[in-house]
């Protein structure tokens, strides 16, 4: 593994030499100067010149380089301390701490395995961050992981020049508790980003100050995913409360987590997720290069594999989350949130199924909660519309006038109750439940009669649809006007049905907007209960 990544990392360094700006920094992909991609091109230049094996090591041709983009990056720190990410974030504490992260570990090596030429960057390196530091010791976040960030970028700052203002910080946001729930997920419930990044911060935080403590979080969260990963890898995303929602992610994030627990615990199942990253992409964690050059036991023999689940049915209460796999079929079942469910067949993928009303322009239907039955599962949502009466003379102020937000609704001023009248009403129950080789959805929407419903059932773009006709003006929207349709990927293949096409309107007033891959429809109105069965067959 070592020595894949010591030439994956030269052959970054190769690609990034010619990009160094004439005033020593990096730029991103957009032309804007990046002080995050000049501080991992000091880092991959740094550690291919301690990596043994690597055609840089020793290399004087990497001394220039590494100084100039270090004064950049110093020009470019602020006062304060502070590093700004363009994108988003100025004068940011949290986002240091990142830069922390990504230097701290060539310092450490270059402490350990010191190399005269660059002694004077090591210092100008140690100006970096010690400044860093004392914008961590009062800088504040904005984001749930932002704590443990800064946890492990006052960690690094701490075990490299120690200072016990550094370390009372930490203590200072580690009182609050790590925000890790009884199922192993973090609050921004982020699978595909934020999560892992939590991961990271507190085996830094346990490993440099020695608390095992916090092992646990990290622990808890790895054993979780592991029931979040679908049958080609990808992972669950869809309760994620950060911008990963919905993206297809895999594991890769985790390697390092995965490896270092799998290690500490001697657990097969994490050696497991280990031995598979790294046979399908064994050089995806370059960019922790500088780290396995730090801890050279995470080069140590891996435990024996232990079997990975993959025949389960498991609720994440915390997370209002079921899932159920059955080898190459993965189903999700969701409350709050706008897909209720998710189904992959192999590499084919039922990514969004979703309902919405006409009802009063607000009927997209999210659970409010997620309930376990005898059967399956149960999701259940219920909308109320009314109208509103004339205020009363006294609730009316002489010479002002009574206001009304825009679109009809009661402006926000409490004095001015007005009384209801024509009260409408709209249930909606979703059971879920396995039936052989798949899934049956029953659907039952009932209360006010008439209303206009339609189930989206979107499909990753790219595969081949069978059985549905298309929608009229609307572009990769289909109706299953009856019988059973199908969608292809390769030779993984989910059929769906019964079809129904009670009308043709499917971009209802409210709704979301069409998924983003081909959507078919199924519609009806009120009261309607339809039920659509999905099975799958692969052979891949």
């Amino acid at each position: 593994m070592m020595t894949q990544l010591i030439q994956a990392n030269d052959a970054r360094v190769t690609h990034w030499l010619p990009r160094q700006q004439a005033d020593g920094g990096l730029r991103d992909q957009y032309a804007l100067p990046s002080a995050q991609e000049t501080a991992r091109f000091i880092a991959a230049l740094g550690s291919a010149g301690r990596a043994e094996g690597s055609r840089y090591f020793q290399s004087t041709e990497l001394v220039v380089p590494l100084e100039r983009a270090m004064a950049w990056l110093l020009d470019a720190q602020h006062d304060d301390g502070t590093i700004d990410l363009l994108s988003t974030n100025f004068h940011s504490p949290p986002d240091t701490a990142f830069m922390v992260e990504v230097l701290g570990p060539l310092a450490a090596i270059l402490r350990d395995r010191p190399w005269s030429p660059l002694d004077n960057f090591r210092t100008r390196l140690g100006d970096f961050l010690r400044r860093a530091g004392e914008a961590l010791i009062s800088g504040g976040v904005h984001t749930p992981n932002h704590r443990w960030v800064v946890c492990a970028g006052l960690a690094r700052v701490h075990d490299l020049y120690p200072d016990g203002r550094y370390l009372a910080r930490i203590e200072q946001w580690l009182a609050e508790g790590i925000d890790c729930d009884p199922d192993g997920q973090y609050t921004e419930k982020s699978t595909g980003g934020y999560s892992a990044v939590v991961d990271r911060a507190l085996l830094i935080v346990a490993r440099l100050l020695d608390r095992p403590d916090l092992y646990e979080p990290v622990r808890r969260n790895l054993t979780m995913t592991l029931y979040y990963v679908h049958p080609d890898g990808e992972l669950v995303t869809e309760p994620s409360r950060r911008q990963d929602q919905y993206q297809r992610v895999g594991l890769a994030r985790y390697h390092l987590a995965y490896r270092t627990l799998a290690l500490r615990d001697g657990d097969g199942r994490f050696a497991a997720v280990v031995r598979q990253l790294e046979a399908v992409a064994p050089t995806e964690e370059v960019n922790d290069f500088a780290s396995w050059l730090e801890q050279p036991e995470l080069s140590r023999a891996l435990p024996p594999d232990e079997a990975l689940p993959t025949d389960y049915a498991r609720v994440f209460t915390h997370s209002s989350l079921a899932r159920v796999r059955r080898g190459p079929l993965s189903a999700t079942t969701l409350a709050e949130n706008t897909t209720l469910f998710s189904l992959r067949c192999g590499g084919a993928a039922l990514e969004a199924v979703r309902l919405a009303s006409a009802f009063f322009g607000r009927g997209q239907f999210v659970a409010d909660s997620l309930e376990v039955t005898a059967g399956g599962y149960r999701l259940r949502q219920h909308l109320a519309g009314t109208y509103f009466q004339p205020l009363r003379a006294d609730q009316i102020t002489p010479g002002e006038p009574v206001l009304m937000a825009p679109n009809g609704t009661l402006a926000t001023d409490d004095r001015a109750r007005r009384d209801t009248s024509n009260e409408q009403s709209l249930t909606t129950v979703v059971e879920v439940r396995e039936v052989p080789g798949g899934f049956a959805l029953d659907f039952h929407v009932e209360g006010t009669a008439g209303v206009p419903v339609a189930i989206e059932l979107g499909f990753r773009a790219g595969g081949e649809l069978e059985g549905v006709t298309p929608v009229e003006g609307v572009a990769d929207a289909f109706l299953l006007r009856e019988g059973t349709g199908r969608y292809r990927t390769g030779n993984d293949v989910i059929t769906f049905g019964p079809g129904q096409a009670d009308h043709t309107w499917t971009q209802l007033r409210g709704a979301r907007p069409k998924w983003e891959g081909d959507s078919v429809y199924l519609t009806g109105l009120t009261p309607w209960y339809p039920t659509i069965t999905f099975t799958g067959e692969s052979t891949t």
